[in-house]
């Protein structure tokens, strides 16, 4: 039976991939509080729908950062493609582009940039985890710019990696063959006597401050500069004052801080810190159109699924990735009508309770 919602296509991948990989995906930091926050977080808020309003068609079209896209749904920068599909990044790009979404390629991708490029049809931007030396990060900036990628969204919330213990427990390895393509030393360095170290990366990036957001706009001037990972009003302030052009209301999937704020609870202090001075995207526990509405009512201008396409892409490569998406999109359409918004522009904060 193929899969009716987002939840389902979990299902599939669940027993589709080996335990270990599953759990690399599904999993959070330490105790999962906020992964299992973030859901909550939607289930807390109900919405209050008008009657009498004419939605015989509706419209979900919007423009972000110059990009007119057919929806609000866009894929979030998720690491590894190929741990869950042999064609990986490649077959999520054809997804991606087939189900009309923007696309968050991944630092942290196991394809090359150019392959994903070649294979893509449609919008994509650039994640960027600053790789410690500035001259490693200019030359990974010049070639998401070089593949066509239109915008850099700067993931700001790893300093160090999260303490992530499924991973820990399962002595997590990547499968041979696959490996962070773009990320200059090894991504896993398992200890031979203390799993307590866990990964040793080169996404983390301690070292990282607000003054270096001028040499990454530098390294593409004609480029959108997005900030990943922001949940307060103090540092979406700062971020819009120093010239940012958009913020991703993030807290890694519940994968970095355990007992991080819930994304859709710091969402209204982020809106209401920056006003409409920038994009606002949003991720962290959506599976239903419903929750996007609720996300979108409240101030972001998309939303963003990440473990959702890994699982699309477990159960059925780029097809399964373009499901996941279409599920959404139906879901979010039949949403729209039944709380009275023809339009996203009509999708307004006193719809949520």
């Amino acid at each position: 039976m193929d899969p009716l919602n987002l939840d389902e296509f979990e299902d599939v991948a669940r027993v589709t991939l080996p335990a270990m990989t599953y759990d690399f995906i599904a999993g959070g930091a330490e105790d999962e509080r906020t992964v299992a926050a973030n859901r909550a977080a939607f289930a807390r808020r109900g919405l209050r729908n008008r009657v009498l309003v004419d939605v015989a068609t509706r419209d979900l079209r919007t423009t972000l950062l110059g990009l007119e896209l057919p929806h609000p749904i866009l894929l979030a920068p998720t690491a590894l493609h190929r741990v869950a599909h042999p064609e990986g990044e490649v077959a999520t790009a054809r997804g991606a582009s087939a189900a009309g979404a923007l696309y968050t390629v991944s630092t942290a991708t196991s394809t090359r940039l150019e392959d994903i490029a070649a294979a893509s049809a449609g919008p994509r931007w650039f994640q960027l985890y600053h790789l410690g030396e500035r001259a490693a990060s200019e030359e990974l900036i010049r070639l998401a710019v070089k593949t066509g990628h239109r915008a850099i969204v700067l993931t700001v919330d790893v300093p160090l990696l999260g303490r992530r213990e499924r991973d820990l427990r399962n002595g997590f390895t990547l499968p041979p063959g696959v490996e962070m393509i773009h990320a200059y030393e090894p991504a896993w360095t398992p200890p031979a006597d203390d799993r307590s170290r866990g990964w040793a990366s080169p996404i983390a990036s301690a070292n990282l401050t607000w003054d270096d957001l001028a040499w990454i706009r530098a390294a593409a001037p004609d480029l959108p500069l997005l900030l990943k990972g922001v949940v307060r009003a103090d540092d979406a302030r700062q971020a819009v004052d120093r010239g940012v052009d958009g913020l991703w209301v993030s807290n890694h999937g519940g994968r970095q801080l355990d007992g991080a704020v819930a994304t859709l609870d710091a969402l209204a202090e982020v809106r209401a810190a920056v006003g409409d001075r920038c994009a606002i995207v949003l991720d962290g526990g959506i599976r239903r159109g419903t929750d996007a509405i609720k996300a979108l009512a409240l101030g972001a201008d998309a939303v963003a699924i990440g473990r959702s396409q890994m699982y699309g892409l477990a159960a059925g490569g780029a097809d399964g990735v373009q499901r996941v998406v279409e599920l959404l999109r139906a879901e979010l359409d039949l949403a729209m009508a039944l709380v009275g918004a023809a339009s996203l522009d009509a999708l307004t904060p006193d719809l949520v309770a």
